[in-house]
């Protein structure tokens, strides 16, 4: 039966945990578990903080607002003022290799 572990089971479970993973990782994943299950039930139980899904029964307050004068003045500034061009970059020749010199010997 599904759902109904006996103790043989249960220890063959955990020695496959204790391969598996080590005797030093156990008492991570165990609290790693323990964090998650408490996560999940604190979700569970408490209401949502912010719902940003859209209402198709409200309008759209965002569209229905209009642009303070400012937001309009700044937006017309920017687009007035023209863009500086760019530097160029300065070109270097390379050097120029040198004649060897005669040896004196």
């Amino acid at each position: 039966m599904i759902g109904s572990f006996g103790w043989m089971e249960l220890l063959l479970i955990l020695i496959i945990v204790l391969i598996v993973f080590g005797a030093g990782k156990i008492p991570q994943l165990g609290e790693g578990l323990g964090k998650a299950i408490k996560g999940f039930k604190k979700s569970v139980n408490e209401a949502d903080a912010l719902d940003v899904t859209p209402n198709p029964d409200q309008p759209n307050m965002a569209q229905d607002v209009p642009p303070q004068p400012e937001q309009v003045a700044a937006q017309q500034t920017a687009q007035a003022q023209p863009v500086p061009p760019a530097p160029q970059p300065e070109t270097v020749a390379p050097p120029q290799p040198q004649p060897e010199q005669a040896r004196q010997g």
